[in-house]
């Protein structure tokens, strides 16, 4: 479980410090928009003072040279030679503000300054109000207060702050028991894989009950543990008949050398000879279609090239002489991109085995179809095979009762190896009924058309 711990470790401290990176910044927005809030209060409270000294000035009310102001506001009002008129107590005996007069067509300027003589802090806000019109004397009334400071409501500010460290924490909690509990799911497929061998393959990985990833990867390591479950049964069912194939060349040899043995004199060399070597060729030919097999599947990027199927076919049926009359039927030259050999072994393979089962002909047609699709038929007039078993007889070792005398120099993996062959190339090869006939069998070979 120590991987486990790093991968939930990782995972948390991931979670906590995005979480505090977050929450930093969503409390530094925070608190500037409390700042721009404070500012905005304080602009309001000046202007309202500022039009309230305005008025009094436009009533001939002032009571100068003292300004009475509401709360901590500091006050000052100069006239147009920049003479202090009247001040709020906190202002009393102070130049002037150095601040810059309303722009034409305004009566008003909102600001901040650093550079002012006023008692309460480096900086200020300041609302200036103009008085009168030009020419008729004009005043300008003053009002300011000390800017607010990085934290204008401290109690807020050390409450937020709090909630940095504990939505950190809280993130980091949950993290932690959402990444056990996904790891205990986890463990426990490990286990199960742990415990699985080649002796108890059925057994299977404990699947989630929530559907989420983890649930989904406990169903993708099912499935290919029934895919492997099948083959293990394939290659164990193999090797039952590979033994058993072997056991019966191998028996006929032992025995025919036994009798030699036990009577040299009333043994017919030539004869014994011959049943030595018909069962050396049958356990020959088993190994080497045991070795095409291995190799299909070892490799199937064997080399390829531009072969033409009406060609090999001529070939293949001129190669030997045949029991049965064979005729290829073809209209022109039909190319695939493929492994010439494979595909002679193939061709060979369904017309050696429509030879054997046909009653007098056996007819190959090569042809295409659309799209782009090479086409092979190989017919015979034999009995044909019964629907039941058109998949059976592609399976390895298979031979059917019907056809057992006539298979008797057969292997049963030639058929097999065909489909295996056809398959790697990117087609099929399947048996279907002949058309228009009540027997024979009509092996059709599909392959992408191509060269």
């Amino acid at each position: 479980m120590l991987h486990g711990s790093r991968v939930r470790f990782r995972v948390t401290v991931t979670a906590a410090v995005a979480a505090f990176l977050l929450s930093t910044i969503l409390y530094v927005i925070i608190v500037v928009l409390i700042k721009e809030d404070a500012r905005s209060s304080v602009n309001d409270d000046l202007a309202r003072e500022g039009r309230r000294i305005a008025t009094l000035i436009h009533a001939n009310v002032l009571p100068a040279p003292q300004v009475f102001t509401a709360d901590d506001i500091l006050a000052q009002v100069v006239d147009d030679h920049h003479r202090v008129i009247a001040a709020s107590s906190g202002m009393q005996g102070r130049p002037p503000l150095a601040f810059p007069r309303p722009p034409p067509g305004n009566d008003r300027r909102d600001g901040r300054s650093c550079a002012v003589d006023a008692p309460g802090g480096p900086c200020f806000q300041i609302v200036e109000y103009r008085v009168g019109l030009p020419g008729t004397g004009q005043e300008f009334v003053y009002t300011l207060t000390p800017e607010p400071g990085v934290f204008p409501r401290p109690l807020l500010a050390v409450l937020l702050a709090l909630g940095i460290p504990a939505v950190t924490g809280l993130a980091g909690y949950g993290t932690w028991l959402s990444a056990s509990q996904a790891l205990r799911s986890v463990e426990a497929i490990r286990r199960e894989l742990d415990e699985i061998t080649a002796t108890d393959i059925q057994r299977r990985v404990p699947v989630p009950v929530r559907r989420d990833e983890i649930a989904v990867l406990a169903d993708s390591i099912n499935a290919t543990l029934d895919r492997l479950e099948e083959a293990v049964a394939r290659q164990r069912a193999f090797v039952v008949d590979v033994s058993h194939e072997l056991r019966s060349p191998l028996a006929g040899l032992r025995m025919e050398l036994e009798l030699a043995l036990a009577d040299p004199d009333a043994t017919d060399l030539p004869e014994t000879l011959r049943a030595l070597l018909n069962n050396t060729d049958r356990v020959g030919a088993v190994v080497d279609d045991l070795l095409a097999l291995a190799r299909l599947e070892a490799d199937r990027n064997f080399p390829r090239e531009t072969v033409d199927l009406t060609e090999l076919a001529d070939q293949e049926v001129l190669r030997r002489p045949r029991r049965t009359r064979v005729t290829v039927l073809s209209e022109g030259p039909v190319t695939v991109s493929a492994g010439r050999s494979e595909l002679a072994r193939l061709i060979s393979t369904l017309i050696d085995n429509a030879d054997r089962h046909a009653r007098s002909a056996v007819t190959v047609i090569v042809g295409t179809e659309e799209p782009a699709t090479a086409v092979v038929e190989v017919i015979d007039d034999g009995p044909g095979i019964p629907p039941e078993d058109r998949e059976r007889v592609f399976e390895r070792f298979t031979r059917l009762n019907e056809g057992g005398h006539r298979d008797a120099g057969g292997t049963g993996l030639g058929l097999a190896i065909s489909r295996d062959i056809a398959a790697a190339h990117g087609g099929s090869l399947i048996l279907l009924d002949r058309p228009n006939e009540d027997e024979g069998a009509r092996f059709v070979l599909r392959l992408p058309q191509g060269g």
